[in-house]
């Protein structure tokens, strides 16, 4: 008889075992078994809760964005004007949780799977476009619209620059440094926006 209660921590087992997987394999080359393994259980209960390999590693790519949206949700709480919270939103992507080893071994295989997958391109896609616009959002109140949008596009791209530079060095970046890298860009476009 199952436990009550029980399905939402073995999932939760499930990922967080899948994010490690892939992390000590730094590839997509993990099994169910392996999976299902470090979490303590069976492959067919793996397979009960998520029905295969890759519905499993879109789960945890899942919850890998949903802890990346809580950050920046968390980073935004006490911004607030738009230049506050453009700061909150590149700080939050430029967080040392992001640079955890597993979480960036998972960012890789994920950008990777995208390739392959449409379910894994659509998160993709969701990620980037939620970036991009709480990014124009808060710069439209700073410039004109054509210019925010293409210093969304900018920003987004010295996020994701930073990020896979510093996690094919196997290390996390100076939080501090990456930051103010992306905000010199950020204020080298709103003078941009202000300049007649």
């Amino acid at each position: 008889m199952p436990k009550i209660g029980m399905e939402p921590i073995r999932r939760k087992a499930l990922i967080d075992a899948t994010i490690a997987e892939i992390g000590q394999a730094g590839s997509l080359d993990v099994t169910v078994g392996q999976i299902a393994k470090r979490a303590g259980m069976s492959s067919g209960l793996a397979h009960h809760y998520f029905g295969g390999k890759e519905q499993i590693l879109l789960a945890a790519m899942r919850q890998i964005l949903t802890n990346l949206q809580l950050r920046v949700r968390t980073s935004l709480q006490n911004a607030e004007t738009p230049l506050q919270r453009i700061h909150a939103i590149i700080a939050a992507n430029l967080d040392a949780g992001n640079f955890e080893p597993d979480v960036v071994a998972s960012w890789l295989t994920f950008y990777v799977q995208s390739q392959n997958s449409a379910e894994a391109q659509r998160l993709l896609q969701v990620y980037a476009r939620r970036l991009h616009s709480n990014l124009v959002v808060n710069l439209s109140a700073l410039m004109d619209k054509s210019h925010a949008e293409h210093t969304a596009r900018g920003l987004g791209a010295m996020i994701d620059g930073i990020y896979i530079r510093h996690a094919l060095e196997h290390s996390a970046p100076n939080h501090d440094q990456a930051v103010a890298m992306v905000r010199d860009y950020l204020d080298l476009q709103l003078a941009k926006g202000t300049a007649k």
